[in-house]
């Protein structure tokens, strides 16, 4: 069995919170920004509105 506090971590870029590898994550690990759906459709809506000038 596999011990779950030995897979490697990351921290989301919106939330800021550590969040483990998953299984579906195995092909694109190294692609992976965000720990959830919500957080990634959330950076994207807040990115949207900034004017960077």
């Amino acid at each position: 069995m596999h011990k779950k506090p030995h897979l490697p971590e990351k921290l989301c870029q919106h939330c800021g919170l550590p969040f483990a590898w998953r299984k579906k994550w195995r092909n694109v690990w190294t692609e992976v920004k965000y720990c959830s759906e919500r957080c990634r459709h959330e950076h994207k809506r807040a990115g949207s509105g900034r004017s960077d000038t």
